[in-house]
Order: C-alpha cells, then sequence, then structure tokens
C-alpha cells in the first residue's frame, strides 16, 4: 500500500482513501468477507470500542485534547470505524460524495435556519 505521509484532510480527497482501501483489502483477499452485513457489524463493533472509552466518564474536548493517550486511542478507533465505512461503500461500489450532497440537501429542507437557530435546537 502506497502511503503519503504528508496527506491529510485538506489535501486528499475521497477516491484516494476509496482506492487505499480497497487494495489493502484486495491484497490480503479479504473481499469475500466484506460483505455489507459483516461491515455493518465490524462498524458496530468500532463503534462500541470508541464508546467504551467515553464510558463512565467526564469527557469535554479539552480534557481530550490533555489526555494524549486517550486522544490517540480516539483517534485510531474512529479510523477504524472510517476504515470499515470506506470499505463498506466500496463493498456497495456507490458514490459517497454524491450520497452526501443528496442527503445535506434533504436535511437543508427538513432543519430550516428559520426554524432551528437563535437556540433552537430541536423540533418540539
Amino acid at each position: 500500500m502506497t502511503t503519503n505521509f504528508e496527506k491529510n484532510d485538506s489535501n486528499t480527497n475521497l477516491s484516494f482513501l476509496k482506492e487505499q482501501v480497497k487494495r489493502f483489502v484486495e491484497e490480503r483477499e479479504w473481499s469475500i468477507y466484506h460483505t455489507p452485513k459483516n461491515l455493518i457489524q465490524a462498524m458496530n463493533i468500532e463503534l462500541a470500542e470508541l464508546s467504551e472509552l467515553f464510558l463512565f466518564k467526564e469527557i469535554d474536548k479539552k480534557s481530550i485534547k490533555k489526555d494524549k493517550k486517550l486522544f490517540q486511542n480516539i483517534q485510531e478507533e474512529l479510523a477504524d470505524v472510517f476504515i470499515y465505512l470506506i470499505s463498506f461503500v466500496n463493498s456497495l461500489d456507490f458514490d459517497l460524495t454524491s450520497a452526501f450532497i443528496q442527503k445535506m440537501k434533504k436535511n437543508t429542507k427538513k432543519y430550516t435556519l428559520k426554524e432551528f437557530s437563535e437556540g433552537n435546537y430541536y423540533k418540539k
């Protein structure tokens, strides 16, 4: 797998990430196991591991940034979730960006600025 350690969110497109995950999975011959059902279950397990880091703790953004080990663990678990999400997208061969744009259009209509601004965060 080719990795460029200079990549970050501001200079990396989604197709690069999708290709990296696809290649990683194919090289290990894991495609037969990466069914939508299995990948959803894997995401749930990784989300549970992420959630466990917060269990019985009062954690805010500042405390996360201060605790380097916790911050690292959160990043790793979130990366696991993201990798499985990308693998899920790859397994169904759909365009995540298009799905995102369509959903955001729908959300913009559903949650209008007029209705959800000035402290009005939830519909009653």
